[in-house]
């Protein structure tokens, strides 16, 4: 290390230390450790910014802000620098300065999140709460999912995040009066997208887009549910509710240890969030049909429900599908958020034996388990079900034809999921239909 490196290097040290003792309280440290810095190099930018930020914590802001705008005249490319700047105008009462002070650091890093939140706070001394939400909303994108944050940064989150759900509020009261008299003449209208798209302007709810793992069929539409009157057979699935619940019970009682777990990854395979499940019977499947063939024993032993199965459009796509099983997801267990492998089918449940406490959400629409109410949907977007329950949560799942299918459409998917079977055949597969 050269003696350029090694003076640098122990700027940086003495600084970090300096930091350290004021975040502590520890002003006197501080102050000898910076003293320390500046008798190595009094002007460098690192150490003019730890000596304006140590008259910050002590009250100085006028000899803060000397000491800061003699660094950034070194090095303009600093957005802390920049931010820290601000700080000190903000402290001598000087909004228009510090509004430009963050302007320059946000042009540096637009997405720094002290220089955001500290803008937000300056909107709102200025009395523009709405640009100060936005601003606030800006801020709390920049933070990751699951991020630790330092304990000095919860009272402003806290404070950016009331900002936000009062304008949210503000806005959608805003809204509902612009949209009353609209609302009554369409009265009697299918609304249910307009209502999503106002919720995903509000933040209530996000769109949620197809992510199937195989194929993806375009210009279908992406519905989270699928609208009732596109299967006009479901009414006949449903009050067969009570006979296919006494099939599924048999199941249970007398087939036990014909159930099989329904995540059984081999070894080695990027299972991600299957690893809990992953070969446990915590979530298990009785299957009737499976990847296109039926198994005639079990079918036998669910005679109402075989019955039922060979009157519906099920998705056929041979050594593919369909695949029709009893599924049953123990007490106390999730299925975490995953997606499906292609939208050229849709998925349908049924319903059987459902205690309080189990859900099932689908992108931004959660919904709760009735007995003899069953839907529809497009398991390629988000999906994750739960059961809070003390005892076990049992379903019928088949797969049928996506309606907006042609039957050309369907004859040549069959051909292509076949064709890519068979040039992989023999081989590791990477497709699969279900």
């Amino acid at each position: 290390m050269n003696a350029s490196s090694a003076a640098d290097a122990r700027l940086r040290e003495l600084v970090q230390l300096a930091d350290r003792a004021n975040a502590n309280g520890q002003r006197d440290e501080a102050r000898r450790l910076i003293a320390q810095a500046q008798a190595v190099a009094p002007e460098h930018p690192m150490v003019l910014n730890a000596a304006a930020v140590n008259e910050l914590h002590g009250g100085d802001a006028g000899l803060a802000r000397t000491l800061l705008e003699r660094a950034v005249a070194q090095d303009g490319t600093s957005a802390s620098l920049w931010v820290n700047l601000a700080t000190a105008f903000r402290k001598l009462k000087l909004p228009e300065d510090e509004a430009k002070a963050l302007e320059r650091a946000l042009a540096i890093e637009p997405r720094h999140l002290l220089a955001l939140l500290q803008k937000a706070a300056l909107l709102e001394t200025q009395g523009k709460s709405r640009a100060a939400a936005s601003v606030y909303g800006n801020a709390l994108a920049t933070i990751p999912r699951g991020a630790r944050l330092p304990e000095h940064l919860r009272a402003p989150l806290q404070r950016a995040m009331e900002a936000v759900a009062r304008n949210t509020a503000s806005l959608e009261s805003h809204l509902a009066e612009r949209l009353r008299d609209v609302r009554a003449r369409h009265a009697g209208a299918a609304l249910e997208r307009v209502d999503h798209c106002i919720d995903a302007v509000l933040g209530k709810r996000a769109i949620y887009t197809p992510s199937p793992t195989f194929m993806h069929f375009p210009k279908v539409p992406a519905w989270e549910f699928y609208p009732r009157e596109h299967f006009e057979w479901l009414p006949t699935v449903e009050a067969a509710t009570a006979e296919l619940r006494a099939e599924l019970e048999r199941v249970l009682a007398e087939d036990a240890d014909r159930l099989e777990p329904y995540i059984a990854y081999p070894e080695g395979a990027p299972i991600d969030q299957w690893k809990e499940l992953n070969h446990s019977r915590r979530w298990s499947a009785f299957y009737l049909w499976r990847e296109g063939r039926p198994l005639d024993d079990h079918l036998a032993r669910c005679p109402r429900t075989a019955e039922l199965l060979a009157r519906l459009p099920l998705a056929d796509v041979a050594d593919h599908a369909p695949t029709v099983f009893f599924s049953v997801l123990d007490a106390k267990s999730r299925i975490p958020p995953h997606t499906g492998v292609t939208n050229t089918r849709v998925i349908v449940h049924v319903p059987l034996v459902v205690p309080p406490g189990c859900g099932f959400r689908v992108g931004s629409q959660t919904c709760e388990w009735r007995p003899g109410q069953a839907w529809v949907f497009d398991d390629t977007i988000e999906h994750e079900a739960w059961n809070d329950s003390d005892v076990p949560r049992g379903i019928l799942i088949f797969d049928v034809w996506n309606p907006f299918l042609s039957e050309a459409e369907r004859d040549l998917v069959r051909a292509a999921v076949s064709g890519i079977g068979d040039y992989y055949r023999g081989e590791s597969t990477p497709t699969r239909f279900t």
